[in-house]
């Protein structure tokens, strides 16, 4: 269990002991404000993790409720404990799903503004309190996120990193990986990410290629093999984008989601 300290802002992050490839150091839990304190994504349910969590609730007067970027395990396990603990104040709130308040975009939740940021989950969420975001898995403090091939799922995460890009913003405080001190500089970076992918995208299938296998040693030839299968998530997202867009040439082989392992 790691603390992370933000100067500046009376929040604080409680990053649980689960790393791995999706993960990365662990996923960050963050506690907002205090009496009483918010909970986004209260994490997965390590004993340890919950155990930090409610000391840290305790000593910020208590919950006024849990804020969910999404339903991916690792951001959610720990809801039962953090409700079975604080039983009169444990008012979850999301997109979608079993909460108490279904949340839109620009709702606000305590002192949380909601900011829908679909793309890697469709129900995702970034929540923003003063000038910080808290961006769950729309924005990583490292590398790029998968994104969820549903319906208009890369052009809506396009869209809203263009959005988080025009708030003023002083830190991204991410689901994985350290904070972001340059908002500006990282928004660029992940949506200057996305559009070099489709630009590799369309040079694979410009040549010819088809398949999927060619299509990812083309355009994806930089991720480990570890992570082979996001990326072939993240190109069905792709494709679907160009069908969208009437720019997709025909006979492309689009990824077996279904049967992926």
């Amino acid at each position: 269990m790691t603390r992370i300290e933000i100067p500046g802002h009376d929040l604080v992050g409680i990053r649980a002991d689960n790393p791995g490839p999706f993960t990365l150091s662990g996923t960050n839990s963050w506690v907002v404000g205090r009496d009483p304190a918010w909970l986004v994504d209260p994490g997965p349910g390590l004993d340890e993790h919950v155990a930090a969590l409610v000391a840290e609730l305790d000593a910020r007067g208590g919950l006024g409720g849990i804020a969910l970027t999404h339903h991916h395990a690792d951001h959610t396990g720990a809801v039962p404990a953090i409700r079975a603990r604080f039983p009169d104040a444990s008012l979850a709130g999301a997109s979608r799903g079993d909460v108490d308040v279904e949340l839109s975009d620009r709702e606000r939740f305590g002192p949380l503004e909601a900011v829908a940021t679909p793309g890697h989950a469709p129900d995702h969420l970034a929540y923003i309190a003063g000038d910080a975001a808290l961006t769950g898995d729309a924005v990583l403090g490292q590398g790029s996120v998968f994104i969820a091939p549903d319906p208009g799922a890369l052009a809506s995460y396009l869209a809203a990193l263009a959005r988080l890009r025009e708030r003023s913003l002083k830190v991204l405080l991410p689901g994985h990986g350290p904070p972001v001190s340059d908002p500006a500089a990282k928004l660029d970076e992940y949506i200057a990410h996305r559009l070099d992918r489709e630009r590799r995208l369309i040079e694979a299938l410009d040549a010819g290629r088809r398949s999927t296998e060619e299509l990812l040693d083309y355009a994806w030839a930089d991720v480990p093999p570890g992570l082979r299968q996001a990326a072939t998530v993240t190109l069905a997202a792709h494709l679907d984008k160009l069908a969208d867009e009437h720019r997709l040439p025909a006979g492309v082989e689009r990824p077996d989601l279904i049967h992926l392992t």
